[in-house]
């Protein structure tokens, strides 16, 4: 929609779109019917795909305030007093909220129409675990030699592919990043 603000109708129904989509897609999963989304957002067709063209985009916009909230925690634990246990608890959160989101993660893996949000969660993740990585290597608590991209798409793969949350753990824990 560009950067002008939208109309109060138009932001109503924008609004109106995230919650419906936020419900169907708990209750069936990202591939439900984009139809059951406008029908409980009680808008047509064409008014959900003038603000959301594509399903990456409805997905996208329903999850932004999560990744937001992820990264204002990673700056919260930057300043605890162990930077090696905020990493590890940073890790942590974003493993869940992977885990949480599967259906999404492997929604926009590999879509070349994913939205420039997506590209700038992205950089937001990056930035905020590159900032605890390199506390904790400061303070040597961790191995100066950790890649934080290698971190990150360890974390996901753990979240993407354990049974379960146990196992997401002890899997966690197996990652030797001690100095």
């Amino acid at each position: 929609m560009g950067s002008r603000p939208r109309r109060a109708d138009a932001q109503r129904n924008y609004d109106l779109l995230l919650a419906a989509a936020a419900q169907v897609f708990a209750e069936r999963g990202t591939d439900a019917p984009l139809d059951d989304v406008a029908r409980r957002a009680g808008v047509g067709n064409a008014t959900m795909y003038r603000h959301f063209p594509t399903r990456t985009d409805l997905l996208v916009a329903v999850y932004a305030d999560e990744v937001a909230q992820l990264c204002a925690r990673g700056q919260t634990l930057s300043a605890a007093e162990s930077p090696a246990q905020a990493l590890h608890e940073w890790l942590r959160l974003f493993m869940d909220h992977i885990a949480s989101k599967r259906d999404l993660a492997l929604a926009v893996t590999g879509d070349s129409g994913a939205t420039a949000l997506v590209a700038q969660w992205h950089a937001s993740m990056l930035a905020t675990a590159s900032s605890l990585l390199d506390a904790a290597v400061r303070a040597g608590a961790v191995r100066a030699d950790l890649d934080v991209r290698d971190l990150l798409t360890l974390v996901r793969g753990i979240a993407l592919t354990a049974a379960d949350r146990a196992q997401s753990d002890r899997l966690l824990a197996l990652i030797d990043w001690s100095s």
